[in-house]
């Protein structure tokens, strides 16, 4: 009687067991982690110096502005070939050429000794930065067990809020004694121990595949074609406020380089606890989540271009924004992974050419909205961008039958499958070859 008493007690404390959250693979967040400051701390660099480098080549706010758009449609049409090419070389050794390529830009970058020579720099440095980026986000599907995944991914998308953190100080710092340096202290400085610690992840096989059939099979299905629909929308809206917040600064309250370096700074401290708080409602209800910060980050980017008294205030709108922006994009990686699992590395490669291609949009848009009635419009557009992107989960909320057998299927299909049954049969989602 005694065992068996011993033996009940023991099997009751397995589910509790459980439930207790396992330890991360620390290593390999880290490695991700770094992964993603370095390309993060690539991507910062230019909204602050903006006005610096506008004055050096004698253009205007507008036009330089347009670098990053520059950087953004090369790296958009990388970002799409990162599943193809880590079917090559494997995931890990694209990591590394991805640091090391961003690293080369970064420096090309600063030695530049025109406006079109910077401008080639840095749709070179756009390509890595996409590359790497999606590396470090598809990372955590590749090394990380599924039951972590949600907790890894906020932690390794919390680089970004390391990289502004402690990147923004140093580019208000050495902003000061030149542009041209920050993109030495900054990205470069960033790159080595990523570089470093991407080298230490483990080999994974790297099987080949045809980069336009993957790509169409991904599009075709409508949820990831809706989400990346969002994702373009949202972070076209993010993207621009962030690449011309720093001349908004500047412009409308006469703050200097340093300042604005501290503001974002300190603003980028609400990024972390975002991806943190969000998280224990994404696997409840992501639509819903992604559908509210939407509608939020829409009224903050209205409310930064349409009120501006103080400097005071405009922070205050910037860490408010940085916090709403730091759950949808937790959010929307968790969904995108969770869409495709099987196909997480050109899942999230979709998901950088969004994140690209909103840089091009964004500047674009921003640029033509300085140009006319101000920053008041800038903001305005940015917010319909916002609204833009959460219009397809909206039209998705609707109670719909199950599409788990068909999710089955496609995940078995894209697995290298092409028949399903019978030789008769066509696979059950219309999406396999003949």
């Amino acid at each position: 009687m005694r065992e068996t008493g011993s033996t009940a007690v023991a099997a009751s404390c397995e589910p509790q067991a459980a439930l207790r959250e396992s330890p991360l693979p620390w290593r390999t967040v880290a490695a991700l982690t770094l992964t993603m400051v370095a390309s993060q701390a690539a991507a910062i660099v230019l909204s602050p110096i903006l006005v610096e480098v506008a004055h050096d080549f004698d253009v205007s706010i507008g036009v330089a502005g347009q670098l990053r758009s520059i950087g953004g449609a090369l790296a958009g049409v990388g970002a799409l070939t990162v599943g193809w090419l880590a079917g090559r070389v494997g995931p890990r050794a694209l990591l590394s050429l991805a640091l090391l390529w961003l690293a080369a830009a970064s420096g090309l970058s600063a030695l530049s000794p025109s406006f079109a020579a910077l401008a080639l720099a840095q749709a070179l440095l756009g390509v890595a930065i996409a590359v790497s980026q999606a590396g470090a986000v598809s990372g955590v599907a590749l090394w990380v067990p599924r039951s972590m995944r949600t907790r890894a991914l906020s932690w390794i998308l919390s680089g970004t809020a390391f990289a502004w953190i402690i990147g923004m100080q140093l580019i208000g710092l050495v902003g000061e004694v030149s542009w041209r340096l920050t993109w030495i202290a900054v990205p470069v400085a960033a790159a080595a121990p990523a570089f470093i610690a991407a080298r230490r992840l483990p080999r994974l096989p790297s099987p080949r595949r045809k980069l336009r059939w993957e790509l169409g099979v991904l599009m075709r299905d409508p949820t990831v074609g809706g989400w990346a629909f969002c994702e373009l929308c949202s972070f076209s809206a993010a993207a621009g406020t962030v690449v011309y917040l720093g001349a908004l600064m500047i412009e409308s309250h006469g703050t200097t380089l340093r300042v604005v370096g501290i503001v974002l700074g300190l603003a980028m401290l609400a990024y972390l606890p975002g991806t943190l708080v969000f998280r224990r409602w994404i696997d409840a209800s992501p639509r819903v989540l992604l559908i509210g910060l939407g509608l939020a980050g829409a009224v903050v980017v209205a409310l930064i271009g349409s009120v501006r008294p103080s400097i005071a205030v405009t922070a205050a709108l910037t860490v408010i924004f940085m916090f709403v922006n730091a759950g949808r994009t937790m959010s929307g990686s968790a969904f995108g992974l969770d869409s495709a699992p099987s196909r997480s590395v050109s899942v999230m490669g979709i998901r950088t050419a969004a994140i690209q291609g909103g840089y091009v949009l964004g500047a674009g848009i921003g640029g033509l909205a300085l140009e006319l009635p101000g920053y008041s419009a800038l903001g305005l557009a940015f917010a319909g961008l916002y609204l833009l992107g959460t219009v397809p989960h909206i039209r998705q909320l609707k109670p719909r039958p199950s599409r788990e057998p068909e999710r089955l299927a496609l995940d078995a299909c894209m697995s290298g499958w092409r028949r399903h049954g019978s030789a008769s049969k066509r696979c059950p989602v219309g999406m396999c070859r003949a």
